[in-house]
């Protein structure tokens, strides 16, 4: 069974009941079966915009340490790779967060993301694959009041 990478914006929303994706992220956590898999530099991201809120950042921290999410490590070997990401998506502009998940769908051979942030939307894997979108949102142009983009 394939994996799901997991972006920063459905753990925020998550543990953000004030978030526009909050039931939406619920709804995929209760009804997701397959592996979920992420990066130190997401959780930090989602760490750092509930920033509002010590108890939910120590709720995230501690749903995180009892779930069965991979954590995907990112190690010096990897930095190039992310580098050449950051170059081919200048314009748009990509952050460490989301080229970490990018990066971790190639060497994790999958497409499919929980997000909420629209850049995932231009983003590619190799070979221009599209990313699949499993959090069953429509994209809405960026605003204030989406927090994690």
């Amino acid at each position: 069974m394939k994996p799901i990478l997991i972006d920063s914006g459905p753990f925020i929303a998550l543990f953000d009941s004030d978030d526009r994706f909050h039931n939406e992220a619920v709804s995929f956590i209760k009804s997701n079966h397959r592996p979920l898999i992420t990066t130190v530099a997401n959780i930090t991201e989602a760490i750092h915009v509930l920033e509002f809120s010590k108890k939910a950042q120590s709720a995230l921290l501690r749903w995180l340490s009892s779930s069965s999410i991979k954590i995907e490590e990112i190690g010096a070997d990897d930095l190039g790779e992310i580098a050449d990401l950051f170059e081919k998506y200048s314009d748009v502009p990509m952050d460490f967060a989301d080229a970490c998940i990018v990066y971790a769908c190639e060497k994790n051979g999958t497409n499919e993301i929980a997000f909420v942030d629209s850049d995932f939307e231009i983003y590619r894997l190799k070979g221009k694959k599209p990313f699949r979108n499993l959090l069953n949102i429509k994209q809405k142009k960026k605003t204030a009041n989406n927090r994690c983009n």
